[in-house]
């Protein structure tokens, strides 16, 4: 008996898949993404983290499509922050998550893949001001006289 497969479905005899084109699949990847962000930014706010901001990426990097970046208190509570995120993502469904950063909590970095977040310390916060460098938008080349 043969496992049937999303690709052997398509190719089986009296079945025409349908073409996806590009615009759909981009319109459902953001779509998971802006899903995911809203569970961040909820998860967040219920753990009590501080100057939440979402900021979108798209276009300006292919490493995710939104980065959020949020404050702890102190040591303890970026942990309780980040491992709560931890567990309501994966209870949410969400299974690919990597964790930098969680042994010190001075800046925990999650990567849920479509979705980044940041959880600082104030002061490591306020060191790396990543807010002011993925925020600013783009500069045009300065030319250099010669």
């Amino acid at each position: 008996m043969a496992i049937e497969t999303q690709e052997t479905r398509l190719r089986s005899p009296g079945r025409s898949p349908k073409p996806d084109p590009a615009g759909a699949r981009l319109e459902s990847a953001s779509l998971d993404a802006d899903i995911l962000a809203k569970a961040v930014l909820k998860s967040l706010d219920d753990s009590k983290a501080e100057d939440i901001v979402p900021i979108d990426i798209r276009g300006k990097s292919s490493l995710a499509d939104v980065m959020v970046v949020a404050s702890g208190r102190s040591h303890r509570h970026v942990g309780a922050i980040a491992d709560r995120l931890l567990s309501e993502l994966h209870e949410a469904g969400f299974r690919d998550l990597r964790v930098e950063g969680l042994p010190h909590c001075d800046w925990v970095l999650v990567d849920a893949g479509d979705v980044l977040v940041h959880i600082f310390r104030p002061e490591v916060r306020g060191f790396y001001n990543l807010e002011k460098m993925w925020q600013s938008e783009p500069t045009a080349p300065r030319l250099v006289a010669g």
